[in-house]
């Protein structure tokens, strides 16, 4: 059972890995489609137990990289808000579009 649980654990790593490289890929190329999620979507496995102690390196260096792409994923997010608001004043010329006259014939 021992061999069972930690090939388990082993297959579980490999697929929060491959997330996460996947992540880091599209993270490192500008020009790829960001809005199109991954097919598959990694979700937890259930009923493992405990993560055995061999492998706890390897887990805390994923969570590290996940750490780091969601880091960098906040961090793009809000250059994209900023950006988007320069371009929305540099188009208009102005920050809140005000009306160009004043009708005083009421």
């Amino acid at each position: 059972m021992t061999g069972d649980w930690r090939g388990a654990w082993t297959a579980a790593l490999d697929e929060l890995e491959l997330d996460v490289t996947q992540i880091e890929a599209m993270l490192a190329d500008e020009h790829r489609n960001a809005e199109t999620p991954p097919a598959d979507l990694w979700r937890p496995p259930t009923e493992l137990g405990a993560l055995p102690l061999e492998l706890r390196p390897r887990a805390d260096e994923i969570l590290t990289r996940q750490l780091r792409a969601a880091e960098e994923i906040a961090r793009r997010l809000t250059a994209n808000r900023k950006q988007l608001a320069v371009t929305a004043r540099i188009e208009t010329g102005e920050a809140v579009k005000r009306p160009v006259y004043v009708d005083r014939a009421m």
